[in-house]
């Protein structure tokens, strides 16, 4: 069977020490298993019942191999924990023994660099590479810093960043947080070259150093952002040098067999191993990035089968995701796996290589919902629930709209963009009130306030509110009953799949 053991390494002499063995398959199996495209747990199931390892081949390449081949690869690989520490307001987001972190991500590179750069923006916290955290011109930035670094919570890796800004040395730097020379020397060079960026801004990025950049994982979101353009200039750049990534098979055996399994990650070298099929009518499937409250693994249960249903059509199956604990990521779920981070520039670069017939955003919840705008002025088919009317149902102040002219009841409400227009509004509406942005999923920065006292404080600490991100201000209903119905149209039929009080 399988058992997974977890030991310390003391990095004054090399020192092992064993901290704790689990005999079974556990969630350390479950990423190791997505990280090598070995399947442990299928593999113990199989020798529980009496199989022997050279017995068994390995479905990644087509069985020219037995289980007993160790995985050998040829690509580095990064997880990093998602926390939800905005979600419990009173909770101690220092992190320790316990485990804290709901959900993750995993990410594929053939750098250090480029692995963990990729990770950092699949996380979905608003990050899209190393992004500051404090500005160096607060004379508290450097303390804060510190501080962070040496009691460490979620976001310790971008203080790391912050603490090369401000000046710290990698000495200084490991002193705090102990972290391998090794680690701290990979990120002072990406800020370094973010410096490099910012000064030389989108004149400077010829087709020599952008290439550069993206081999070391820089997102376009991230460049645009240091050079002070929009995202798009930054991909037209790209186009106009001719620089897309290509993409490499996770195959276990680093390239020594030929593989069947299209298991695949993007990375910026020369040979593309993704061989896209032209013969057949595809279809790409979003998924939803790394669990956390309000979007977990029910989305993932939506993405398989749909993948599955498409499959029984006669489509090929694409499916796009960054997240190792699901079944969706698994190397057999769909026809081709691209274990990606979720974002725009990443979707479009696959449509670019697959050219799918459609792309479906409906089934990964709040994140690939974000992009379908995008995907859809970037002239991507996607398909099922239109980005319009994916927006007339998020946005808030349309949906009032489509409310008001179906002549239906709701709460009286008002979207605000600027806090003493909430104020103003809440006085007409009356306390208390449910506040809540749009394109938010779990309830986040949903809040019930009760005086003038409480909305204030909710506008300075909850959302950042502008023409932008409005905020919708609804009267709160006492002692209603709430009834979710979930329903499948057609365009003509509607079919109630299922009605639940809340």
């Amino acid at each position: 069977g399988g058992s997974n053991v977890q030991f310390a390494v003391n990095p004054k002499n090399g020192r092992l020490i064993v901290i704790e063995m689990n005999p079974r398959v556990s969630r350390s199996s479950a990423l190791a298993s997505k990280a090598t495209g070995f399947p442990i747990a299928k593999v113990a199931a199989k020798l529980a019942v009496g199989y022997t390892l050279d017995e068994l081949m390995n479905d990644i390449t087509g069985g020219r191999t037995p289980a007993s081949f160790e995985p050998s690869i040829d690509y580095v690989v990064t997880k990093i924990p998602r926390f939800n520490f905005e979600k419990f307001a009173g909770a101690n987001d220092r992190l320790t023994t316990q485990m804290k972190s709901v959900g993750e991500v995993m990410a594929i590179g053939r750098t250090q660099q480029e692995s963990l750069q990729k990770a950092l923006r699949g996380l979905e916290v608003g990050a899209t590479g190393f992004d500051p955290k404090v500005s160096l011109d607060d004379p508290e930035a450097l303390t804060k810093i510190r501080r962070e670094l040496k009691d460490a919570g979620a976001d310790r890796i971008w203080y790391i960043a912050d603490a090369f800004r401000a000046g710290l040395s990698v000495d200084g730097v490991f002193n705090l947080t102990n972290i391998d020379r090794w680690f701290l020397v990979q990120i002072e060079e990406l800020v370094r070259l973010e410096e490099k960026v910012a000064e030389v801004g989108i004149t400077g990025l010829n087709a020599d150093f952008l290439r550069q950049l993206k081999r070391k994982g820089f997102a376009d979101a991230r460049l645009a952002k240091l050079a002070g353009v929009r995202e798009a200039e930054i991909r037209k750049l790209r186009d106009q040098y001719d620089l897309h990534p290509v993409y490499k098979r996770v195959d276990t055996c680093a390239a020594e067999f030929a593989t069947d399994t299209a298991y695949m990650y993007s990375t910026y070298e020369d040979e593309c191993e993704a061989n896209p099929s032209i013969d057949r009518d595809k279809i790409m499937v979003l998924g939803g990035g790394p669990n956390r409250i309000g979007q977990g693994i029910e989305f993932d249960y939506c993405c398989v089968h749909a993948s599955l249903a498409l499959r029984e059509d006669g489509y090929e199956t694409i499916m796009v995701n960054c997240n190792p604990e699901t079944v969706s990521t698994d190397y057999d779920t769909s026809d081709r796996l691209y274990f990606e981070p979720v974002t725009l520039e990443d979707v479009l670069e696959i449509v670019r290589i697959e050219k799918p017939k459609g792309v479906i955003v409906q089934y990964g919840g709040q994140t690939p919902l974000k992009l379908a705008r995008a995907l859809e002025a970037a002239g991507v088919p996607v398909i099922g629930t239109s980005p319009d009317a994916i927006d007339r149902a998020e946005d808030r102040e349309r949906f009032q709209h489509a409310v008001d002219r179906l002549k239906l009841k709701q709460p009286a409400n008002a979207t605000v963009t600027a806090i003493e227009q909430a104020v103003e509004k809440a006085k007409e509406i009356g306390y208390p009130l449910v506040v809540r942005p749009s394109y938010v999923l779990g309830g986040r920065a949903m809040e019930i306030v009760y005086d003038e006292a409480d909305l204030r404080r909710y506008f300075q600490t909850a959302v950042s509110v502008s023409n932008d991100a409005p905020v919708l201000l609804d009267r709160f209903l006492d002692d209603a009953v709430e009834v979710d119905v979930d329903a499948i149209c057609d365009g003509e039929m509607v079919l109630i799949g299922g009605i639940m009080e809340h």
